[in-house]
C-alpha cells in the first residue's frame, strides 16, 4: 500500500456559531479549522480541527469548547479529541 498518496478528499465545514467558523481565533490563540462531520465527545457536538497559532500543534476540540480552549501542547490545555475518520470507519486524530 502506497502511504504517500491518498484519494481521500476532506471537506472542512463551518459550524453554526461565530466561535466554530473556519478561521475563528480565540483569546488563547487557538484557531478553528472546521469539522468534517465527526461527532465530538459532548452531546450533539462536532469535533473541530483546531490549530495553536503559538506552537503549531493541531488537535480536536468540541464545538462548545472552542471559545475558551487552550493548547494541550504549550498552554496546559485538556488533551485533544479525534476529529476525522479514515477509510474503513476507524477514526484518527
Amino acid at each position: 500500500m502506497n502511504m504517500s498518496k491518498t484519494d481521500i478528499q476532506v471537506q472542512w465545514q463551518d459550524g453554526n456559531r461565530e466561535s466554530v467558523e473556519i478561521g475563528y481565533l480565540n483569546r488563547n490563540g487557538q484557531q478553528c479549522c472546521g469539522h468534517c462531520g465527526v461527532s465530538g465527545t459532548d452531546y450533539g457536538q462536532y469535533a473541530y480541527k483546531t490549530e495553536c497559532t503559538i506552537c503549531g500543534y493541531v488537535y480536536g476540540t468540541n464545538g462548545t469548547d472552542m471559545h475558551e480552549r487552550r493548547c494541550p501542547e504549550c498552554q496546559g490545555g485538556a488533551p485533544g479529541i479525534k476529529y476525522w475518520k479514515v477509510p474503513g470507519g476507524q477514526r484518527a486524530h
